[in-house]
């Protein structure tokens, strides 16, 4: 039934990438769906970024990575998507948000708010604020790992154990602090949880079956900027797509934890899963501007982690500086 979806679509000639990159963005868009009805049955504010909207956003990315392990294609290119995916994440898609709405996890007080809702409603923020400074400081945590493993200009498959290790033991950590939400709040995951899977299961279908044809139809192009040649650029900026329209959509809804906790939870798929992945399959060569992406990576995420504790918002201000760090990135990894 798949063999025959996937040719009627190569049989529509010079529309077949527009179809697959359509069907990438349908999938992806699947699972955002059923992944935001399921966190309104047990779990929520940033939970749900840090443990649930990565499946969704990071799914091309970790299928990307494990196609290009499959198939011994280049780890530099799994990197750089790496790389570009969460570079991308951490200073153009939360600034543009912060420059248009601003970022506030913590809310002005309003005086003619009443003490018990106002109080409530505190500390809930608070809470919030508190489990996104611990994502950030895990995404400083894995970005430092792999910047010192990466050092010796590879990652071999120890690397690869130890950056899985570190994935999996996170989300255990996440998983049991789900359950112990649930219990307090006397929740269980409810009847309609396998429809759920099922719906899941299609859209992570719908993206592994576009991203393996894209993946193929691009290596056999040579020339020019869209070739295999910037494929984990390409890559990259394809994966990020779900993640910009959920920044702005929730930055438009008012919700500022949740454009946080999406974007910084989509690092810890990126970086280190997707890495420690390829890493199991073949010896992963560092591409040239690895140190300077790093450094990018991990001077961003220190200045959300210090604006979110200090000043509980992302300012304006800062918003622009990360968008020209993102220049920055840029120049130095095609141009530099």
């Amino acid at each position: 039934m798949a063999n025959l979806f996937i040719h009627w679509i190569e049989a529509k000639g010079a529309y077949t990438p527009w179809l697959f990159l359509a069907l990438f963005v349908a999938a992806s868009f699947l699972m955002i769906w059923r992944l935001e009805v399921m966190s309104g049955r047990g779990f929520e504010g940033t939970v749900l970024g840090t443990l649930v909207m990565p499946y969704c956003s990071g799914m091309g990315n970790l299928i990307f990575a494990f196609i290009l392990g499959r198939n011994g294609g280049s780890g530099a290119d799994v990197m750089t998507n790496s790389l570009v995916n969460n570079v991308t994440n951490m200073t153009l898609v939360l600034g543009l948000p912060a420059i248009i709405w601003g970022i506030k996890v913590l809310p002005s007080k309003n005086k003619n708010s009443s003490g018990k809702r106002s109080k409530g409603a505190g500390k809930t923020h608070e809470l919030n604020r508190l489990s996104l400074l611990l994502t950030l400081t895990a995404v400083l945590f894995f970005t430092g790992a792999v910047w010192a493993l990466g050092r010796k200009g590879n990652l071999n498959f120890n690397d690869g154990l130890v950056l899985v290790g570190l994935f999996l033991f996170w989300q255990c950590f996440h998983v049991f602090d789900v359950l112990k939400h649930n219990v307090r709040q006397g929740k269980s995951l409810g009847w309609a949880l396998p429809f759920d899977l099922a719906l899941l299961a299609v859209g992570a279908y719908g993206i592994y079956i576009s991203t393996d044809w894209l993946v193929n139809w691009i290596s056999d192009i040579h020339t020019g900027f869209i070739s295999v040649k910037y494929i984990g650029w390409l890559s990259g900026w394809l994966m990020v797509l779900p993640n910009a329209l959920l920044a702005f959509y929730y930055g438009w809804r008012g919700q500022p934890e949740t454009v946080y906790a999406s974007q910084v939870g989509d690092a810890h798929v990126s970086i280190p899963l997707c890495l420690g992945i390829y890493a199991l399959y073949h010896t992963m060569v560092m591409p040239a501007f690895f140190h300077a992406g790093m450094l990018i990576l991990l001077g961003a995420t220190l200045a959300h982690f210090f604006c979110v504790a200090f000043f509980g918002q992302l300012p304006r201000f800062v918003g622009w500086v990360l968008v020209a760090a993102y220049g920055v990135f840029l120049y130095k990894g095609l141009l530099g």
